[in-house]
C-alpha cells in the first residue's frame, strides 16, 4: 500500500479539529460495519480479528448498543 499525501491545514485549530472529525467519522463507520458483520452472522472473535483487536474489546465496545438496536448477538457454546 502506497502512502498518500495529505496536506494538512496551516493553522494549528483547524489541524485539529480536522483530527476531531475523522475520528468521529471512523467511529461511525465502525458502528455500521459493525453492526452489519453481526446481523450477518459474525462473531465477536471475527469482528474482533477484522478489526485487530481483542475479542473483549470489541464486545465492550458495541454490545450495549447492538443490544438496543435489536440486534441478535450470538451466544457463547
Amino acid at each position: 500500500m502506497s502512502a498518500i499525501e495529505v496536506p494538512a491545514p496551516a493553522d494549528s485549530a483547524e489541524a485539529l479539529a480536522a483530527v476531531v472529525a475523522l475520528r468521529r467519522l471512523a467511529d461511525r463507520l465502525e458502528d455500521e460495519a459493525v453492526e452489519k458483520a453481526m446481523r450477518a452472522g459474525w462473531t465477536w472473535s471475527d469482528v474482533a480479528e477484522a478489526l485487530g483487536i481483542t475479542r473483549q474489546a470489541v464486545h465492550k465496545k458495541h454490545a450495549k448498543r447492538l443490544i438496543a438496536a435489536g440486534v441478535e448477538l450470538p451466544r457463547r457454546r
